[in-house]
Formats: C-alpha cells, structure tokens, sequence
C-alpha cells in the first residue's frame, strides 16, 4: 500500500514499489516495469504530445483540437477521426492495470481485495462510494462513452461484455489504496454493453499525479457473470485525453496539484503510451462548466 505525503502526491517510483510488493499478473508487472524503467530517467516538460504512432494499426486517427471562446465560457473541443476498415479493426494495446485495480489480483492494507464480487459494483454513475463505504469523488463531470467491438468478428459490435472501469481522483489517489481514501470505493464500476457494444460511465475528471499523464484503467470480461474473477479478464487496457483539455481542466478549483504534474511529463516519457496512444487518445467534448464527454471505440479480440 502507498503512502502519500500531506499534498496527497505518488510518484511513478512509488507505483514502481507498490506493484513489486503486490501479487499481480507476472507478465503485465514486467511490462509495466521494462516500460517504467526506460522512462524514469527522462522527464519532459510542458506536457508534450510525442508520437501518436502504432505500428500494428491499421485504423487512422487524426486528433484536431479547437478553442472557442463565447463571453466567459470557453469550450475546447478535440475531434479525432477514427476510421477502421471492416473485418481489419485494430486492438486495443495490452496495458498494465497498475498496482490499484481492486480486482481479487493484490491486497491492500485490510487484505485481498476485489469490488467486482461485491453488490452495488454494476453501476453507470461511478462518482460515490457503494455498499458499506460512502463519500463522493469530487471533480469537473465528465462523462464516458466507450463501444466495444470484435476484431475477431468483421469488428461487429461487441455485446454482452462487462467492462471494469477505475480511475483515481482529482488529487491522485486511488480508492482503496492511497492514504486518506482506502475506505472509499469510488470511481470504480462496471457496466454490460448493449446490443451495440456501448456503455456509459459517470465520472469525474482524473488527476494527473507524478510520473503518469492523466489516464483511465478498464477491464474487459466475456459477460457479467463471469466479470468476478481477473482470471477471465479477456483484455486489460488504459486510455488517455488530450493535454489541451486537461490543461483546461487543471485550471479549476481542486486540480492545482495535477498542473506542475502534467508540466513534467509528456506522452514521450509516459512508460505506457511512450510506445504509441492513437488507439486510446479519447475524443473530448465539452468545457469546465458543462462538464466533458470523452468517447472512444476499442476493438478487442474476443
């Protein structure tokens, strides 16, 4: 378990601790610590964007973003096009699920602990606390609309599948784990896909905490009923936003942690998309009043 100072901070190096004290998946930790190892000693500045390349895809993204400005509301929209070829849709990258999932893979402080067996985890808004805990995740709205389809299958929608999602809060840390919130359940959740792959999560806008750009970590499992267990997690991923928004974010009340966080890093020295993001740059819409939608299709090998 982490332990944060009084600005509520972690650093990569800490995730790096906290992962090689939990038991989790052996060939996502060495990915995550060969990825973490090339990045730790750079560390760039100015939340660069780097390279959006994937060599393995075959889908094209291209990311715009545009800044509008009507009397005192701006609203920084991100268009990003996304065009898969029939039956030749690219998957969705491999990704560590980190050293918090909550997924029955480690153990916190109070033990082994896993959300997905617990009532009240299969839930659209994802802002509060479930079952015994309680509290709510403040934080910018943002709203997240994923669909999911099937490499395997001419890319046809996906559904029937459960998605696990979880993300820490506006100060980093992540519940269940990180100090000051492990008795706090919030910002985990999982959701079915309907008959078009899709599902929607609300949410808050994450944080950005040292090491890492701002991120969402998710779980896919063949259906609700088999998404209690990490054994029959099918893909394990992250996806991530672009720095323009959370720049514009960040600018908020409560984020002022996450601005000298974001600064110094960038998607280059990120140890999980420094090799590529195109497929897990999500589209943004929206401002700091309204709240955000982010949307993105992942196609994964069902």
């Amino acid at each position: 378990m982490e332990i944060h100072d009084d600005m509520h901070e972690h650093s990569l190096a800490d995730d790096l601790s906290a992962m090689l004290n939990l038991n989790s998946d052996r060939r996502q930790t060495l990915r995550w610590l060969l990825a973490g190892a090339s990045a730790l000693p750079v560390m760039g500045c100015g939340g660069g964007s780097g390279s959006a390349s994937d060599t393995a895809s075959t889908t094209s993204a291209a990311t715009t973003p545009t800044t509008t400005t009507t009397g005192t509301t701006t609203t920084t929209t991100t268009t990003t096009t996304t065009t898969p070829t029939a039956g030749s849709c690219s998957v969705i990258p491999e990704e560590t699920g980190g050293p918090y999932p909550a997924d029955g893979t480690n153990s916190t402080s109070a033990g082994v602990v896993n959300v997905l067996t617990q009532s009240g985890v299969v839930r659209s808004d994802i802002r509060s606390s479930f079952g015994s805990a309680s509290g709510t995740a403040a934080g910018v709205p943002l709203t997240i609309k994923l669909q999911f389809v099937n490499a395997n299958n001419n890319c046809a929608a996906l559904s029937g599948a459960a998605v696990y999602l979880w993300h820490c809060d506006r100060d980093g840390n992540y519940s269940l784990y990180s100090s000051g919130v492990t008795n706090q359940n919030y910002l985990r959740g999982v959701q079915e896909t309907d008959s078009s792959g899709n599902i929607t999560f609300t949410t808050i806008y994450p944080g950005c905490y040292s090491g890492r750009v701002p991120h969402v970590h998710f779980e896919v499992y063949p259906s609700l009923a088999k998404a209690t267990t990490a054994s029959s997690r099918i893909k394990t991923s992250q996806f991530t936003f672009p720095v323009a928004t959370s720049n514009e974010v960040y600018a908020s009340t409560g984020y002022s942690a996450s601005v000298k966080n974001l600064a110094a890093i960038s998607f280059a020295t990120d140890n999980v998309f420094s090799d590529g993001y195109s497929l897990q740059m999500a589209t943004i819409t929206g401002n700091v009043t309204d709240g955000y939608v982010a949307t993105l299709v992942v196609a994964v090998a069902a």
